[in-house]
């Protein structure tokens, strides 16, 4: 086998000249007119780095591979990526590090919830199903605010325990909260609904609100009969409700190796509520999820669910199993966007980098329904290798520089079909469900 021989070049090139589709799509959005409006950090100096173009960096690194705040250096030596978004230069790490470290709570409570009010008034969606859930993120060092907790991956790590609200419809994020390893499942979750509703979707129409376990409480299933919101919410097996699932009788077969039925409970001295019990066989469904609760029926598992919709068991219960797919959203954002990874010692630091994360998030799943048409397949790591990672350089031609993109002849109308649909869009957009 013979090797080529190996010669270098000067010559500026990007393996990201794809990524002129986003430039191009933020141009369309208006958010940089929005974050000019905000209350971001100022630098320290006149030479310092406009805020703006701080946290578009920061995305850009997220969305070309950065999983940790070293990672953003890379993209410091492309300089055709730089052109393609009108930057001289790019920030370093601890540019980020100083910028990030200067958000407070204060400052974090008034600038996302506005930011993703902002967002989402661009969008026509219709009434909204908003799924509520949390989940951890191991630690490796003693930042502020990591502590043990439950940890069900990394047993007696530090870890943060973040709340998080996902948009059904369009498969986005509501609002997100960074908290303390160690907190309980339950706790600040009211102020973090009402936060979401009344801050970040305010003019916004909540048909149904889906939530796990964890915020299974008398407070907040209170608070959601208060503001009027149907609700699912899953049930904890406490032991008064195992007592009153034991007493049931007359359940309904829904199917082999299903059954289902119904009771009326109150919790913590609560009013009464609609409960709906699915019961699985597991010999005939190995893979049911829910919870063994009897000794005397080791082959069953039972799941609850507590509702205030009055509509037909199969349909409560197929009606909350579609939420699963948030558990997909948080894969995403832990795989391809670094929210595990992105970690400043300072909480307040480390809070603000999460919910920018939300935010890049958003944007590319704006992009990939508005321009791509890719609503519920194509992952970040998906777009990367199909339209971002082309290799492009800059020339100059008639005293203006042009990005020229390698791309096969027989695909280049493909690309120049995305090129069009980036051009053609623009707030509000007309989120259509399929």
């Amino acid at each position: 086998m013979v090797n080529l021989p190996i010669e270098y070049s000067s010559k500026p090139v990007t393996p990201f000249g794809g990524m002129s589709l986003m430039k191009r799509f933020i141009d369309q959005t208006g958010i940089r007119e929005k974050l000019n409006q905000v209350e971001l950090p100022a630098p320290g100096s006149n030479r310092g780095y406009d805020p703006k173009q701080i946290v578009e960096s920061f995305w850009l690194s997220i969305w070309t591979g950065a999983s940790r705040y070293v990672h953003c250096d890379w993209l410091r030596n492309d300089e055709v990526l730089q052109s393609i978004f009108g930057w001289d230069s790019m920030p370093s790490q601890s540019t980020y590090s100083r910028f990030f470290g200067k958000f407070s709570q204060k400052l974090n409570t008034e600038l996302f919830p506005d930011l993703q009010h902002w967002f989402f008034d661009q969008l026509n969606t219709g009434s909204l199903t908003i799924d509520f859930d949390s989940t951890v993120i191991t630690r490796y060092g003693n930042q502020e605010g990591s502590a043990k907790g439950y940890n069900p991956n990394k047993r007696g790590r530090n870890s943060h325990h973040p709340l998080m609200a996902f948009v059904s419809q369009t498969r986005m994020v509501a609002n997100a909260w960074l908290r303390p390893g160690n907190t309980a499942d339950s706790s600040s979750c009211r102020a973090f609904m009402q936060e979401t509703f009344k801050e970040a979707l305010k003019d916004k129409k909540v048909g149904l609100v889906r939530a796990d376990s964890g915020f299974y409480t008398e407070d907040i299933m209170s608070y959601l009969d208060e503001e009027k919101l149907n609700y699912i919410m899953a049930v904890r097996m406490y032991p008064n409700v195992k007592s009153e699932v034991w007493g049931l009788k007359d359940w309904i077969s829904l199917t082999k190796g299903i059954e289902l039925n119904e009771m009326t409970f109150k919790h913590e001295n609560g009013k009464l509520r609609r409960y709906i019990l699915v019961k699985k066989k597991v010999d005939l469904r190995p893979s049911a999820t829910g919870k063994q609760l009897f000794e005397d029926e080791p082959g069953y598992r039972y799941s609850c669910y507590v509702t205030n919709l009055d509509l037909p068991l199969d349909q409560i219960w197929n009606m909350y199993n579609s939420r699963a797919d948030c558990e997909n959203r948080i894969k995403e954002l832990k795989q391809d966007f670094g929210l595990e990874n992105f970690c400043l010692q300072d909480f307040w630091a480390t809070e603000a980098s999460f919910r920018f994360i939300m935010i890049a998030y958003n944007l590319m799943s704006l992009f990939r329904h508005f321009a791509l048409s890719h609503h519920k397949r194509a992952t970040l790591s998906t777009l990367k290798s199909y339209c971002f990672a082309l290799g492009a350089w800059t020339v100059n031609h008639a005293n203006k520089k042009v990005l020229k993109i390698s791309l096969p002849a027989k695909r280049r109308p493909w690309l120049d079909g995305i090129f069009l649909n980036v051009k053609d869009t623009s707030p509000p957009f007309n989120y259509s469900i399929e």
